[in-house]
């Protein structure tokens, strides 16, 4: 699965946060023809994804919902 950003500051926020809370994530450039204002993107497992999207929510960082890579 792959998280979105608008901001590079907000992906590496992102993959912060998973690394800190032992969720397995790799930041990856962000394939063309998808939502995402900055051209990075974080790469997960399907099975962390809505872990990692709470994760994020109460860390308050921005991002769009996940698409399968």
């Amino acid at each position: 699965m792959l998280f979105t950003f608008d901001t590079t500051h907000h992906a590496l926020w992102a993959e912060e946060i998973a690394r800190e809370a032992g969720i397995p994530a790799e930041i990856v450039p962000a394939p063309a023809g998808i939502r995402a204002r900055c051209d990075l993107a974080l790469e997960a497992l399907g099975e962390d994804e809505e872990r990692l999207a709470g994760e994020l929510r109460a860390a308050g960082v921005v991002f769009h919902p996940s698409v399968e890579r």
